[in-house]
C-alpha cells in the first residue's frame, strides 16, 4: 500500500512539474502562427525556427529510463529526427512503426529518433506492444530542449507538431518539413530519399554499380 501511494505521488508530482514548465515557456518563447494547422485553424508554435543549412541545436531529452540523452552522442551519423505529438494516437503510431521498419533498409551510417513529449513510461508501453525495436523513442517531456530549440511545440497543448528534421554528418540541418496539418502524414519518401542521397554508403554503392562494366 505505501509503495502504491509513494509511485502515486511521484507520478503526481511529474504531472506538476511538466504542468508549470509548459505554463512558464509560454510566456517567454518566440511565436510562429501561420505553419501549422490542426483542422481548419492555425495552431501556434513556440520556440526558435530553425531553417535547412543552419547549424542543428544542440538539445537534451531523456530515454525510458528517464536517462538524459543529448543531439551530441550521435555525432558523425546521418539524424532523422520524427517528431510526433503522441505515440498514443493513431498517425503518430503509424508513423513511428514506418520508420522503424525502413530503417534496417537504410545504410548503417543513419540513425533514427522519434520524439514526443509523452511521458518515458508511455513511451516504454508503446514500444513493447508495437515491437519498436530498431529505431530510438525519446521524450521531452522534462526539459521541452528540443521542442523550444527547434520551433515546434504547441502553444497551450504542450504537445510537439508533427515534424520531421535530417541532420547531415556535419551537424547541418539538412531536411526540414513542418507537416502542414497535425492530423496529416509526413513526406515519408521524401525524407527517406534525402537520408540515402546524404549517406557515404550510399553514394559509394551507386558509383560502383554505375562504374560496373556490364559484359
Amino acid at each position: 500500500m505505501k509503495i502504491s501511494k509513494l509511485l502515486s505521488l511521484t507520478y503526481f508530482t511529474l504531472c506538476c512539474n511538466y504542468a508549470l514548465a509548459g505554463s512558464l515557456l509560454n510566456e517567454d518563447l518566440p511565436q510562429t502562427n501561420n505553419l501549422v494547422k490542426a483542422g481548419e485553424k492555425f495552431i501556434t508554435l513556440l520556440g526558435n525556427q530553425v531553417n535547412v543549412g543552419d547549424d542543428a541545436p544542440m538539445f537534451r531529452v531523456v530515454n525510458e529510463s528517464f536517462i538524459p540523452v543529448n543531439l551530441s552522442d550521435y555525432t558523425g551519423k546521418i539524424i532523422l529526427i520524427s517528431a510526433v505529438p503522441s505515440l498514443d494516437t493513431g498517425v503518430c503510431s503509424i508513423q513511428t512503426k514506418r520508420f522503424n521498419e525502413e530503417v534496417v533498409k537504410l545504410p548503417k551510417d543513419i540513425q533514427i529518433l522519434t520524439i514526443s513529449n509523452d511521458l518515458p513510461f508511455a513511451q516504454k508501453r508503446f514500444c513493447k506492444a508495437e515491437n519498436i525495436d530498431k529505431i530510438t523513442v525519446l521524450s521531452d517531456s522534462v526539459w521541452r530542449d528540443f521542442a523550444t530549440k527547434y520551433g515546434i511545440l504547441i502553444k497551450d497543448m504542450g504537445l510537439l507538431t508533427r515534424s520531421i528534421f535530417i541532420i547531415d554528418q556535419s551537424g547541418k540541418i539538412a531536411y526540414k518539413e513542418l507537416v502542414p496539418n497535425i492530423s496529416n502524414h509526413p513526406d515519408y519518401d521524401m525524407a527517406l530519399a534525402t537520408l540515402k542521397a546524404l549517406s557515404p554508403d550510399q553514394s559509394s554503392n551507386s558509383s560502383e554499380t554505375l562504374e560496373s562494366p556490364e559484359s
